[in-house]
């Protein structure tokens, strides 16, 4: 299978749109299509993955430069390429959630671990169900997001960005979700919530994580499991990433990040993030993106460490 190249690579890593010549620990992936709620219309996030790809300077990805983030060299060991976008049509989810599907089990094909920059948050369904040759209940989804996403159906679309955790929910390989941020008002009604919790989704709001740190939410995750990291930016606070849809004061900050991404990585296996939701648009200064890259480059550090 063969992407689209991207006019940058992340952070300048070497290019590899051809998976079938894949040998890496970490393959970036673009997907600046998922699930259109209107046919035609391209996402709100569509040049996210665009921004992300070019937030950062030679620096970031140069192996000899020490980072303090992750206390290791710059992506800690290692081995990380750029494969490209998956070519996206404005008129048929249906073609884009098997094409982003399709490209991350070629990644896993190869041994790679994908990180997924979006893209709206329709675009993990397809990314988590290329997991589905996982044992049943196997997997863990770790999701940082304003907004719980269980809706069955918004205007009828029952896998747009409103619906990510239910989707996730109904596959097999899906063991235990947790959630961690939610706050202010979005798609969400007390029926959602109710079954969330009654499918067995653990919540740690945006509130809950300022009074009590990030320690509950990771005792959370059974010790050794396999982990999705599921990042809705506009669960991280607005003071850190501005571009968003629907900016929710008092959310996660960056440092807190860091500590759910090395605290994850010490209990369990990494096993893919997404990075979804990220509107340069509204965030002139690119701030937002230099922040989501650098959070990206912690979970290569992250699994480079685990590789090796």
């Amino acid at each position: 299978m063969t992407l689209e190249a991207p006019s940058q690579s992340f952070c300048g890593v070497d290019l590899c749109p051809d998976l079938a010549r894949l040998d890496a620990d970490v393959a970036i992936l673009g997907a600046p299509h998922g699930t259109p709620y209107k046919p035609g219309t391209p996402s709100h996030a569509a040049n996210g993955e665009a921004a992300v790809r070019g937030a950062l300077g030679w620096y970031s990805a140069n192996p000899e430069q020490f980072d303090f983030d992750s206390g290791t060299p710059v992506f800690g060991g290692a081995r990380v390429v750029d494969v490209g976008n998956v070519v996206g049509d404005l008129h048929d989810g249906a073609a884009n959630r098997a094409a982003i599907e399709g490209a991350t089990r070629g990644i896993l094909d190869k041994g790679a671990v994908p990180i997924l920059l979006g893209g709206d948050d329709s675009v993990p369904i397809p990314f988590i169900a290329a997991y589905g040759d996982r044992p049943e209940g196997s997997l863990t989804i770790l999701q940082v997001d304003a907004h719980i996403d269980w809706r069955h159906e918004v205007q009828g679309v029952t896998h747009g960005f409103s619906s990510t955790m239910r989707r996730a929910s109904e596959m097999p390989q899906v063991g235990n979700i947790v959630q961690i941020g939610a706050r202010g008002p979005g798609s969400a009604r007390q029926q959602e919530l109710d079954e969330a919790r009654a499918w067995g989704a653990k919540f740690f709001t945006a509130r809950d994580v300022h009074r009590d740190g990030i320690a509950p939410a990771l005792a959370a995750i059974p010790e050794g499991a396999e982990v999705i990291l599921a990042i809705d930016v506009d669960g991280i606070d607005p003071s850190v990433v501005p571009g968003v849809i629907l900016p929710a004061f008092g959310g996660v900050t960056y440092q807190q990040m860091l500590d759910i991404i090395h605290g994850v990585a010490a209990k369990a296996r990494i096993a893919a993030a997404n990075f979804v939701e990220y509107v340069p648009e509204q965030d002139p200064a690119g701030t937002g993106a230099q922040a989501i890259a650098r959070l990206a480059s912690n979970v290569i550090a992250a699994v480079g460490v685990q590789r090796s």
